[in-house]
């Protein structure tokens, strides 16, 4: 069974690794799909992302958990997100908890026979947190 994720990662925390656990769990494969840092910049502003889409690609794939990442062109619409899941066909699609996409990824799910499968979040600093009080954002 194939699981995807998505997400930037872009200071590699506690929270993200916990996630990437859970997601794991769901299937054998575990494949994520990382954002350009084209997207991470209109998502996060223009200090972000911090590590570059290589950088974060490589530290995503050091985690024994990861057996594949995805590094992603810039993706403008819902469609082109829905385009990526239909190539990779996954059994699952795996989101944290308060998603703020959450309806545009079950509704992909739903077009691609997978199932959407909510890891709850768990407390620790975000990305953005934590470059905050590391000055860097």
């Amino acid at each position: 069974m194939k699981v995807l994720v998505g997400g930037c990662f872009d200071l590699l925390h506690y929270g993200h690794v916990r996630f990437l656990e859970e997601a794991k769990k769901l299937g054998n494969t575990l494949i994520v799909a990382l954002e350009s840092d084209e997207n991470v910049r209109k998502m996060k502003g223009d200090g972000r992302p911090i590590h570059t889409q290589q950088q974060r690609k490589e530290m995503l794939e050091a985690l024994s958990c990861v057996d594949e990442v995805i590094a992603l062109p810039p993706m403008n619409t819902h469609q082109d997100y829905y385009d990526l899941v239909t190539r990779v066909a996954p059994n699952i699609i795996a989101i944290t908890e308060g998603d703020p996409l959450e309806a545009n990824k079950k509704e992909q799910a739903a077009k691609a026979a997978a199932r959407l499968v909510v890891i709850p979040k768990i407390s620790t600093p975000s990305t953005s947190q934590l470059a905050k009080l590391l000055g860097l954002d």
